[in-house]
């Protein structure tokens, strides 16, 4: 696949990037812990990339007034591979593992887009702290996804900014549940399951 990178250098690389899981990208701080350049840790992560591997959720840029985040989140596709690199073996070692929220992130993103289709698909950020975990840009509407891992999600300030300053179609909040609820306006909270199997076909790309 045209990946010549030592052996041991590259277990140390996925487990770097196991830690950064759900993360923004920073090649400068991954080439510090690594003593390697920069651009070479930047070669490493497109690398995987393109092997289907490792996914790079790039950031939505718009303005709207507000310093936004401007580089990659990343994310190991696979769960289990990403388990693996943090020594998850069980469901204990996962509930007191400090990457469990965005280890349910990254597998929630890669079935909402196996349906949905990968074009057109960011997340939004801002220095202030709002945060979308997902948004699709469908048909010239943005539609938007945030992930809980919660029993019962709320309504918080960041889903208000998202909503607002985005101007969302609609906002779905999808959790572990299985009941569906309104959280304000164009805001449905509904379970994860029940999303991918009846998701609205419009957001498909």
């Amino acid at each position: 696949m045209g990946i010549q990178i030592p052996a041991l250098v590259l277990q140390r690389f996925w487990t770097m990037l196991a830690h950064y899981h759900g993360q923004i990208w920073s090649s400068n701080e991954i080439a510090s812990s690594l003593g390697i350049a920069h651009t070479t840790a930047r070669r490493y992560v497109d690398l995987l990339t393109g092997a289907f591997m490792v996914r790079q959720l790039p950031p939505w840029f718009e303005n709207v007034g507000k310093r936004v985040v401007k580089s990659p989140k990343v994310y190991i596709r696979d769960s289990g591979l990403l388990h693996g690199l943090l020594n998850i073996s069980s469901r204990p070692d996962l509930d007191g593992n400090p990457k469990k929220g965005a280890s349910w992130e990254g597998f929630s993103i890669e079935q909402v887009l196996q349906r949905t289709g990968e074009r057109d698909a960011y997340f939004w950020a801002t220095h202030a702290g709002a945060e979308l975990d997902l948004l699709l840009i469908r048909h010239g509407k943005k539609w938007g996804i945030e992930l809980k891992l919660s029993d019962a999600p709320t309504m918080t300030k960041s889903m208000h900014i998202v909503r607002d300053d985005l101007k969302l179609e609609k906002l779905y909040v999808l959790y572990q549940g299985q009941d569906s609820y309104s959280l304000d306006k164009n805001v449905e909270c509904i379970g994860l399951s029940r999303f991918l199997t009846n998701f609205p076909k419009n957001l498909i790309s």
